[in-house]
């Protein structure tokens, strides 16, 4: 199963795309620490809320197009492994804005609606970082 999100931004593709691979901007709006090799099987580490340890590695990087890497999460029995499942997410110019699309394929049925939450989170926060708004740290506690 797939959880997918859509969210209009106002900026463009070239604006956007650096928050989804260098570590220095990927960390101002998800997770408390980030390794980020966005190069295909280069690493993706992220810490969500300061408490949730998520692994994976990069697949596809199209600059200012798309960035596809695996995901799960680094915890012993997590019933989504390290690098289990796949998130894609695309950017399509629209005008003055980007149409960022968050698809992340191959999650148990029961996982979706987490994962749908989880990623709106923080969607919701890397548009305020692109417009330049502080969205406060990353909590594990997702209902903001």
């Amino acid at each position: 199963m797939e959880a997918t999100k859509e969210m209009s931004i106002n900026a463009s593709p070239a604006t956007i795309f650096p928050y989804l691979v260098d570590p220095e901007k990927l960390v101002q709006w998800m997770g408390t620490e980030v390794l980020s090799d966005p190069v295909p099987h280069g690493e993706f580490r992220v810490l969500c809320g300061g408490v949730n340890p998520g692994a994976g590695e990069f697949v596809e990087v199209k600059p200012n197009e798309k960035v596809i890497f695996t995901f799960g999460w680094d915890v012993p029995g997590h019933p989504i492994p390290a690098g289990s499942t796949e998130v894609e997410i695309t950017l399509t110019p629209q005008g003055k804005s980007t149409l960022v699309r968050l698809t992340h394929r191959g999650l148990p049925d029961d996982a979706i609606s987490d994962h749908v939450r989880g990623w709106s989170y923080y969607l919701d926060r890397l548009q305020k970082v692109v417009d330049g708004i502080d969205p406060g740290p990353d909590s594990p506690n997702l209902e903001h």
